[in-house]
């Protein structure tokens, strides 16, 4: 059975028809056409598929499409501001964390979201804010200096 659940993705609302069940990260990919989030485990595990409802880090695989109702929801792409990139994406860029990139969207979202609620954490408040997070190429030193440097900026 399917509903039209109006959705405001990065500052545009759109109307999807879709099962209320299904995955927020379906509908973002699927029918809005964002290439980020992505899909990684599928049972938020992973944060591959991490974007923003209100401000909130929420891992999109395991949150029904239905339940955001009018919570705004901001991706990657919705976090730089007139063109540049947000303070966290560029120093991952400085810092050349990339390597395959896979899961940098978990990354830089839920790092954003850490510097949005405490602007200068310390190392185990890093720590403890990306936890949940996996990255199989091992780049997790140059996410935790990107961090600190982001926090510093």
């Amino acid at each position: 059975m399917t509903k039209r659940i109006e959705l405001i993705v990065d500052g545009k609302s759109h109307a999807i028809d879709a099962d209320p069940d299904m995955p927020l990260l379906y509908a973002l990919r699927d029918d809005i056409g964002l290439k980020n989030p992505r899909f990684g485990c599928g049972l938020a595990q992973c944060g591959a598929c991490t974007v923003w409802i209100d401000g909130e880090p929420v891992r999109s695989c395991a949150t029904p499409v239905d339940s955001v109702g009018t919570g705004k929801v901001t991706t990657l792409a919705g976090i730089s501001k007139d063109g540049k990139p947000h303070k966290v994406q560029q120093a991952f860029i400085d810092e050349q964390v990339p390597q395959c990139g896979y899961c940098l969207n978990g990354w830089v979202m839920t790092s954003a979201a850490l510097l949005e609620k405490n602007p200068k954490p310390n190392d185990a408040q890093i720590r403890e804010a990306l936890s949940g997070l996996k990255c199989r190429c091992g780049t997790h030193v140059a996410i935790l200096r990107a961090v600190k440097r982001a926090a510093q900026a």
